[in-house]
């Protein structure tokens, strides 16, 4: 147990670098946003991608937005008990894709945590669109945990179906 987790050592000090480099790309972006854009300002990207900055206190998607401190405060703590829970996880993860899905999903948390963590709400500035159907407006740490959500669980599938296989 104690040699895996000395052999693991470098490859989990490389993690927690590359958790520390997105959650400064994610404030910085979210920053920039902020300075730059008024809120409710919206400049067009690409056809279906445009900055819009709001700010939302619910979770993804602005479910639970019910821009209350209980509503703000309480997903703070559920998310610190997250990251805590997906820190063990890394810890113990053998699967190279996993942890970098890993990786993804803690920098995107941390970096929507820090943000909410200074004034009850996370700055969104990202708005997806197709035509006149409008999806959603996120931020990078959501995109990193979108990401990071889908190649855990496509790695896990894979694993899965695998084992059903032999």
């Amino acid at each position: 147990m104690v040699l895996a987790r000395i052999e693991n050592l470098p490859s989990l000090k490389f993690g927690y670098l590359a958790i520390l480099l997105l959650v400064m790309i994610d404030l910085a972006s979210k920053f920039l946003a902020e300075y730059y854009l008024g809120f409710g300002e919206r400049i067009n990207l690409i056809p279906f991608l445009d900055l819009l900055l709001v700010f939302n206190s619910g979770i993804a998607f602005s479910m639970l937005d019910f821009n209350n401190s209980f509503t703000s405060y309480g997903l703070l703590v559920l998310g610190i008990v997250l990251v805590v829970y997906l820190h063990s996880m890394l810890r113990i993860e053998k699967i190279l894709l996993n942890s970098w899905a890993l990786i993804l999903i803690l920098s995107g948390a941390i970096g929507n945590l820090i943000d909410r963590s200074i004034d009850g709400v996370v700055t969104d500035f990202l708005y997806f669109y197709i035509r006149d159907i409008s999806f959603f407006i996120f931020n990078l740490a959501d995109a990193f945990i979108s990401i990071g959500a889908i190649l855990f669980f496509g790695s896990e599938l894979i694993k899965y179906l695998g084992s059903k296989a032999r």
